[in-house]
């Protein structure tokens, strides 16, 4: 079984694959609440589909980008998890998520990009080709200089409609999406490090 989640947004969403389909998902109700979340959504899949943790044989996190907090928060626990378990952790860019869905569900048709939302008035944006395969590493921007006409997936283009007119779905990752993916060998795979494009918020004082 794999468990699959990502924190690269503002809200949590874990999903647990038995190798042949998604058996549960749970996606958290409040957003920016990544570590008081992430826990208690992890033992509700596992209860919904009547599995323990050492029913894992892996684990999907979401790597970014995406804000210092709510990473750390997701690939802490994923490394933690796998560690304990000794299962392999399958780290994917969060905007790959975004492509997969947006391409399985017929949200898009061609190419495209996905840009989802940076915080300080920014997005971070890659482009796909029609297939959903990264044609490029994921930026960050201010929106006016990414903007672009064409079809743009992720909560970016609600965000910033003025650089993002043709705006399509899904906005945030959906884990349920991350764990197809996985299984079906759709991602470039990484490592458990994060993608974080910019420094922290918070950094230490040089004196």
């Amino acid at each position: 079984m794999l468990l699959a989640f990502d924190t690269a947004s503002s809200t949590v969403t874990v999903a647990l694959h038995d190798g042949t389909e998604v058996v549960a998902v749970a996606t958290s109700a409040q957003g920016m609440k990544h570590g008081e979340q992430l826990a208690p959504l992890i033992e509700q899949v596992l209860a919904e589909a009547g599995a323990q943790p050492g029913d894992l044989t892996g684990i999907a996190v979401g790597v970014g980008p995406g804000p210092f907090t709510g990473l750390r928060v997701g690939l802490v626990t994923a490394r933690t998890m796998a560690h304990v378990l000794a299962v392999p952790v399958h780290g994917v860019c969060s905007l790959d998520a975004l492509a997969l869905e947006a391409v399985e569900t017929g949200a898009v048709a061609g190419p495209f990009v996905v840009a989802s939302d940076a915080r300080r008035k920014e997005v971070y944006l890659a482009s796909y080709d029609a297939r959903g395969v990264r044609l490029d590493e994921p930026v960050v921007d201010k929106p006016a200089v990414l903007a672009t006409s064409g079809p743009v997936v992720g909560e970016g283009a609600r965000l910033y409609p003025e650089a993002f007119p043709d705006a399509r779905g899904p906005e945030r990752p959906d884990a349920a999406w991350l764990a197809r993916g996985v299984v079906a060998g759709r991602f470039t795979i990484l490592g458990s490090e994060p993608l974080y494009l910019r420094r922290p918020d918070a950094v230490a004082s040089v004196r």
